[in-house]
């Protein structure tokens, strides 16, 4: 029973449509909605497995005239303004973006930014000066990867990369998707490495919203339902279970639910350091998610096992049940599950070969640098200076 209900309030989530092979059945639900959409794709996956081909055909099926445009990499302020741009004269009265969560992202920005004239970089938290009114083409996200759960939160992450480098949001309430499509079957052919980073971005979506300062009881059915659903399939999808489509849609659950919670109940310190990390250096969120979720996990555990308040306690309880979800704690002591949970995360880290930072060029003397332009977020437990050199001196 415990504590009474705090006041939370609840974003709304998409419109979901969950399920194998409901990429191909979206042209006839859009049917009369749209009359001329811009899809937006990534460079390849989904046009090895042919599957875009047929969905073009159903589009046009469908009544409905299609432009298409590829994004490549990480949407720059560059990328979005050239995509509107290029579209902006043609009629477009819908966005559909089939990807990554670049993609995904992308195809937010493009949505909020064809509606208005000017620079996207102007409308930036923390960079622009401008206000985003909120004004936006109606958005369908369809992800083809598990991983940032993109489909069902209200920002766009617009990466400018270098010395003044930034990952910044383009954020507003309106911005959630109208439509979310997760079609497991999208997923078969993402290649391992790519699983493994995006499948690593969720769990720790999960998690962190899950012991988050600012959950509430729906963001907590949420997470903790869909990590019992992702924990064990994640292995199991990367390496022999890449072709099973119910280990792909455990995992492609697991992230829309952790966009859905990360939206409500907040992050941890593992993004927060994602964000000027991604912006200082060239490198995949993803791999910077999953090479410090053990460390962080842990120094999480180590502060909350030295609070006495009942909210600390309950922090720390909520990740002893997370721990109890793998089956060979069940005879565990409390202490020894927590244990073996920073275990699991870290052989997941060595088995599917998730890059140290240095990989990507980050030193040592990175590290005042980047300590410095991160934040705790929803942090369940306060961190010193010392524990965050500890967390990423760790994966350097």
């Amino acid at each position: 029973s415990g504590r009474m209900i705090d006041s939370f309030s609840f974003t709304p989530f998409p419109q979901i449509y969950f399920g194998e092979g409901e990429f191909l059945n979206l042209p006839v639900r859009l049917h009369g909605k749209a009359e001329h959409v811009l899809l937006l794709t990534g460079s390849h996956s989904i046009k090895r497995s042919g599957v875009l081909d047929k969905f073009l055909d159903k589009l046009n099926e469908a009544k409905i005239t299609c432009t298409a445009k590829v994004i490549d990499s990480e949407p720059s302020p560059k990328i979005i303004n050239k995509t509107v741009n290029s579209c902006r004269d043609k009629n477009i009265d819908m966005v559909i973006a089939a990807g990554g969560g670049s993609v995904l992202d992308a195809g937010k920005a493009v949505a909020a930014m064809m509606t208005l004239d000017g620079d996207i970089t102007d409308y930036l938290e923390g960079v622009g000066t401008k206000e985003h009114p909120g004004t936006t083409l109606p958005f369908v996200a369809v992800p083809t990867t598990a991983g940032t759960g993109s489909e069902a939160t209200k920002n766009a992450v617009i990466t400018s990369v270098g010395k003044k480098g930034f990952k910044k949001s383009l954020r507003h309430d309106n911005f959630i998707p109208d439509i979310a499509v997760i079609d497991p079957a999208l997923m078969l052919s993402c290649p391992p490495e790519l699983t493994a980073a995006c499948g690593l971005d969720a769990i720790t979506q999960l998690l962190e919203s899950y012991v988050s300062n600012n959950s509430n009881p729906l963001t907590d059915a949420l997470a903790f339902g869909a990590l019992e659903k992702a924990l064990p399939a994640f292995p199991f999808a990367v390496a022999e279970g890449a072709s099973n489509v119910k280990a792909r849609a455990d995992l492609a659950y697991g992230a829309l639910i952790s966009g859905i919670t990360l939206a409500n109940a907040g992050l941890g310190i593992v993004h927060g350091f994602a964000s000027p990390i991604g912006g200082f250096f060239d490198i995949p969120h993803g791999v910077v998610c999953g090479t410090l979720l053990p460390i962080a996990t842990q120094v999480n555990i180590e502060k909350l096992l030295m609070k006495t308040d009942d909210e600390h306690k309950e922090r720390l309880q909520k990740h002893i049940k997370v721990a109890r979800l793998f089956p060979s704690t069940a005879k565990m002591s409390d202490d020894e599950a927590l244990s073996f949970m920073v275990k699991v995360f870290q052989s997941w880290v060595d088995q599917f070969k998730i890059s140290r930072l240095g990989h990507y060029g980050i030193k040592e003397s990175d590290i005042k640098k980047i300590i410095k332009a991160s934040s705790l977020k929803n942090n369940p437990v306060d961190l010193d200076k010392d524990d965050l050199k500890k967390i990423l001196s760790e994966r350097i």
